[in-house]
């Protein structure tokens, strides 16, 4: 009895040692200890940890629950050899859990020696059978070590006898790895044998190519695979997606007519087609693609919908084609008469009147027949709330070209109501806080400002975002907002297309403001009015003044680029555009012109785009 007193006070005299804060944890149920332990683990006190997972049955020391743990607290004190103990104990309790090997071979790694650790794994390997692959996998991936992972999924490919077995798996590992050539080669391996994987394949090479040789690498192989394999749309599909991620639309065009006329879905893969390289302002492009539409699928239900765009298009072409031509916007009212003669004035062509109604106000400055042309849609039988709604803003714009205010914020808050937090109602509070920012009220523009930042619609939260920011960097120190008050006027001005009382306005901003923050905006408007009268010489020249000048940081990509632009579409200098794009490429990574830029500088070298 005397012995078994003295060992009891000898384990309490130890724990009490140990756990100097914790003097009734003799008492402490099991659960409690394991609690105890895995926090002492937690906040790195190993030996504490430690000792208390090590008065625990050995049976309880291997559980699932325990180990990691308890193997924890035992590589924080590089106690390898007991760690290791541990581990081969647990295999011999648990020989089908596939982990356990993998983490023996971690242990010897971990203790400095890599050639055991090496030997472990291989044994691992060499010992796989299929139900294994999977957990040994992960537990490779859980410890860092994607290489092994990679090898235990091909080897598992080997066991299946399959050359797609766990490609997503494989996928997702190189895409991490970067390693772009096995990324490519597993792709398209899965593709050819599982269709259904193609939108996981894009998504996983969206995330992954970034390089123009790795597009251009893949681009080859997929032309390869669809000439082979014409009778395989998989190949097709990624090849379009691919080319319009570079937006190589003229490629994209041609796999979306090979792919309509297969599935025969009357044009409806080169009209996405067309309507992306619209948007991107490949009008070129646009304009085959709807010409070819209306062509070829004249009984398509499409067809109202192509003769539109085809026009809008082309005005589209023509209003950015500095300066612009006065004929060729009447050519383009006579081309909308002629839909409208062969489809009718119904609630599907009204976006034709409304397109009538933009260019007779805006670049024909004859307000009163686009004014008549909008009334028509707005009381027109059936139409829909959309389409009305589109034209009271159209309209409300108009108004403001005639210089009354008034009528137009009436009609934006019309729109506003109606279409309450959506894409429709944004742009008319939008359109709002400009009226409000033309009229020198910052503050109320502000407040507009600070919703539409939250805006669902990107696009109209980036304008809302820079517009606020303009109003909010010029009024920091000038809380009167002085200048701002004249910038903003000249800005009304360019909306109201008076592009010579405008350059006189900046003209005379310049003058009176020197060296204010408005001074780079100033120019980069001016270069703008410029490129629009005309005149790309004084545009350049102006340009220069942002670029050369290293205080004017936050335009100077944007100058860099208008310039480059200038340079290839009106003078068509294309050797020193070419070096503008490289400028704006290698000088500013992150700009948002980076992906353009590349794209016109491997054009003007000569790179093969298709």
């Amino acid at each position: 009895m005397k012995k078994s007193l003295r060992s009891m006070w000898l384990v309490g005299s130890l724990l009490g040692s140990v756990l100097v804060a914790e003097p009734a944890v003799a008492q402490v149920s099991e659960d409690s200890q394991v609690q105890l332990a895995r926090e002492y683990e937690r906040k790195g006190e190993h030996e504490k940890a430690a000792f208390l997972f090590g008065r625990l049955r050995n049976d309880e020391q291997t559980a699932p629950n325990i180990l990691p743990d308890y193997l924890a607290a035992l590589q924080g004190l590089k106690q390898y050899k007991e760690a290791e103990k541990l581990v081969k104990r647990a295999i011999r309790q648990r020989p089908r859990e596939a982990a356990l090997p993998v983490t023996l071979g971690q242990l010897y790694a971990q203790a400095g020696d890599q050639p055991a650790a090496q030997k472990q794994w291989e044994r691992v390997l060499g010992q796989l059978t299929a139900e294994q692959v999977a957990p040994v996998a992960l537990e490779f991936q859980r410890l860092g070590l994607p290489d092994w992972a990679v090898r235990t999924y091909l080897r598992g490919r080997e066991l299946a006898h399959s050359e797609t077995e766990f490609g997503p798996q494989l996928i997702q590992l190189y895409t991490r790895q970067g390693q772009t050539d096995k990324l490519m080669a597993e792709t398209l391996r899965l593709v050819q044998t599982d269709e259904q994987q193609l939108p996981f394949v894009r998504n996983m090479l969206q995330n992954s190519l970034q390089e123009d040789k790795d597009f251009a690498a893949l681009e080859k192989e997929l032309l390869s695979l669809v000439q082979k394999n014409p009778e395989r749309p998989v190949y097709s599909e990624l090849l379009l997606w691919l080319q319009v991620q570079r937006r190589d639309f003229t490629g994209a065009l041609v796999q979306a007519k090979a792919l309509d006329r297969r599935a025969r879905t009357d044009g409806q893969r080169v009209l996405e087609v067309a309507e992306i390289a619209r948007r991107n302002q490949d009008y070129e492009s646009a304009i085959a693609g709807y010409e070819y539409l209306a062509r070829e699928y004249r009984s398509s239900p499409y067809y109202a919908l192509v003769r539109q765009r085809l026009v809008q298009t082309r005005e589209d072409q023509v209003r950015t084609t500095y300066p612009v031509n006065t004929a060729q916007l009447r050519g383009l009212l006579q081309e909308y008469e002629q839909v409208l003669k062969d489809l009718g004035r119904t609630p599907e062509t009204a976006p034709v009147l409304r397109s009538m109604a933009a260019l007779l106000a805006f670049q024909l400055d004859e307000k009163e027949p686009a004014i008549k042309l909008l009334n028509e849609v707005i009381t027109m039988p059936r139409a829909s709330l959309d389409v009305v709604d589109q034209a009271k803003i159209d309209l409300a714009d108009i108004y403001l070209l005639r210089a009354e205010p008034w009528e137009a914020t009436l009609l934006y808050s019309q729109v506003e109501k109606s279409h309450k937090d959506t894409p429709l109602g944004y742009d008319a509070k939008l359109r709002n806080a400009r009226l409000s920012y033309f009229a020198g009220d910052f503050k109320l523009a502000q407040s507009h400002l600070d919703i539409l930042k939250q805006a669902t619609s990107r696009e109209i939260a980036n304008d809302a975002m820079q517009l606020s920011l303009l109003i909010t960097d010029n009024t920091a120190m000038d809380t009167a907002g002085v200048a701002l008050r004249d910038y903003a006027a000249v800005e009304q001005q360019v909306f109201q297309n008076k592009i010579p009382e405008a350059m006189r306005g900046l003209d005379a901003l310049l003058a009176k403001y020197p060296g204010h923050a408005l001074q780079d905006e100033a120019w980069y408007l001016k270069a703008q009015l410029q490129r629009r009268t005309g005149d790309y010489a004084a545009a350049l020249g102006t340009l220069e003044r942002i670029t050369a000048n290293p205080k004017y940081d936050v335009l100077s990509d944007d100058a860099l680029f208008l310039a480059a632009s200038i340079l290839e579409e009106n003078l068509q200098d294309r050797e020193k555009a070419q070096q503008l794009y490289n400028q704006v490429i290698t000088k500013y990574p992150g700009s948002i012109y980076v992906v353009e830029a590349r794209k016109r500088f491997r054009k003007l070298r000569g790179d093969a785009v298709n």
